[in-house]
């Protein structure tokens, strides 16, 4: 379908779920429960009409003008250019001799209601209609087969006047099997759910259930309600970027780090870097930004784990700073609250700061952090493979830290293991030797090429990072309890090296 034939919903991400928006001079259903985001979502649908010089209507009969008007005002928004049609208390309309109210299906008929939006609607004329809310005129019906066919009349009214109808339903007091039929009525559905994790602020999302004749982006999308309207997060659908890249391998500035890889990482892989923690994951990480950004690479470091301020110290300590970078443009660092972030919400913002940002490398520190945002762990899996895959066609280099449980012997990955889809896994591990402990580092998987299967011990001091000799002297160093089998002075050879 043209665009030329379709209405755009004011909303940007809705829009994309939509190919465009919805198409013109047709009635869809626009369903949720109270709280959901339905009276935003239609303002910015006839905010837009008036934008572009059409005549919108809102018809309420759940919320008063007064309501309205404080509901925008809370956006910023004005709502001169929207015709409100208050039927709520309709005495001026009915007549001063008149003092039953539409709400009341008791004392007012339901056809004298529908009467009374025909009558405003051929006196207006609009190009965009709200009808807010079907459960009103559900209570007005009282029976289900007259409901049905009053929202079928207004179909057929609204029809040859090409007018783009939104009837809005709140889904109070439950539905029957009947009711449901209302979705056959409609040219197009879009249900917005609400739902409240055991801890954290409640979770939005949407979905289109359909849409007759035009092609939409199904399953669910996350979204917000902040100030300004509803954010609706598209659901990232990796196979639809793709970017021509040149996959060269992207170093590092340590030489012996580099050897273990082959050479560099090459761009556009994801790199696992695995371990204890306290053993140098986010230190390897910030060393390969550090590279990224003197060679003028846009990066992007979402930090989900430890305070960025924090973090700033330790990697100055460290001999990396991070601020010069920062001031030039060239990294951004994200603070994340997983509490309050979607999954959905995050895997957007990573495809705009690739799509408008032109972002060529991507840490997230870390997937334990990733992990407390999803409310069913079973779907996270799912969501961390499309992201890669999208970051992979982008040409983005991107790193994922992944702390195991317990510091020493065992470990295990926790209730997360992307060791699968990632292209190259780098294992950390602490070992003790020598009446101290001591890090170690290896390469145990990288599918873009060769790489050492030495195991290089680690130091990490005020001169950086510094990856030193294989340790041949040493076996079970990944146990963590190694077995020492080569001569005694070996186990002071990194230490003269740097003296």
């Amino acid at each position: 379908m043209s665009s030329s034939t379709r209405c755009s919903t004011g909303n940007p991400g809705l829009d994309i779920v939509l190919h465009g928006g919805l198409p013109q001079g047709h009635l869809y259903l626009l369903e949720g429960q109270p709280g959901s985001g339905k009276t935003t979502l239609s303002l910015q649908f006839l905010l837009d009409g008036v934008r572009r010089g059409e005549r919108c209507l809102y018809i309420t009969l759940s919320e008063t003008a007064d309501e309205l008007i404080e509901v925008a005002a809370s956006h910023g928004w004005s709502l001169d250019g929207i015709e409100l049609f208050d039927l709520s208390s309709v005495e001026d309309v009915l007549g001063n001799d008149r003092n039953q109210s539409v709400l009341h299906s008791w004392e007012v008929e339901l056809g004298e209601t529908i009467r009374l939006i025909q009558q405003k609607i051929e006196q207006i004329s609009p190009k965009r209609v709200v009808f807010d809310s079907l459960s009103e005129l559900r209570l007005l019906a009282q029976d289900s087969l007259r409901y049905r066919r009053q929202v079928l009349a207004l179909k057929q009214f609204f029809s040859p006047r090409s007018i783009t109808v939104l009837l809005t339903d709140d889904l109070t007091g439950g539905r029957t099997a009947r009711d449901t039929q209302l979705h056959s009525l409609s040219h197009g559905v879009i249900s917005l759910e609400r739902f409240t994790l055991e801890f954290g602020a409640a979770r939005r999302r949407l979905q289109v259930q359909k849409l007759r004749g035009a092609t939409f982006i199904a399953g669910y999308h996350d979204l917000t309600i902040q100030t300004g309207g509803v954010e609706v997060y598209p659901r990232l659908i990796a196979s639809e970027h793709q970017a021509a890249f040149s996959g060269e391998a992207i170093t590092s500035g340590i030489a012996q780090l580099d050897a273990l890889v082959g050479g560099g990482i090459l761009r556009g892989t994801s790199t696992l870097l695995t371990g204890p923690a306290g053993t140098g994951k986010t230190t390897l990480a910030l060393q390969y930004i550090a590279a990224a950004c003197a060679r003028g690479e846009n990066c992007h470091l979402y930090e989900f784990d430890e305070r960025v301020g924090t973090l700033f110290n330790r990697a100055r300590s460290m001999g990396i700073d991070l601020e010069p970078c920062v001031q030039k443009g060239l990294l951004n660092v994200v603070q994340i609250d997983p509490a309050e972030m979607a999954p959905g919400e995050f895997a957007w913002h990573v495809s705009q700061a690739v799509q408008k940002q032109a972002c060529k490398m991507v840490v997230i520190d870390s997937l334990n952090g990733y992990l407390a945002a999803m409310p069913e762990e079973k779907l996270l899996i799912l969501q961390m493979h499309e992201l890669l895959a999208f970051l992979s066609h982008s040409g983005v280099t991107t790193f994922l830290i992944n702390p195991q449980f317990g510091l020493v012997g065992s470990m295990d990955t926790g209730p997360l293991s992307v060791s699968y889809i990632a292209d190259a896994v780098v294992l950390f591990r602490f070992f003790e030797a020598g009446g101290r402990i001591r890090k170690a580092i290896s390469v145990i998987k990288n599918r873009s090429g060769k790489h050492e299967e030495t195991i290089r011990e680690l130091r990490i001091d005020s001169r950086g990072l510094q990856v030193g000799e294989p340790l041949v002297d040493f076996q079970g160093v990944l146990t963590g309890t190694p077995e020492f089998i080569g001569k005694a002075s070996s186990h002071s050879l990194l230490e003269s090296r740097n003296a």
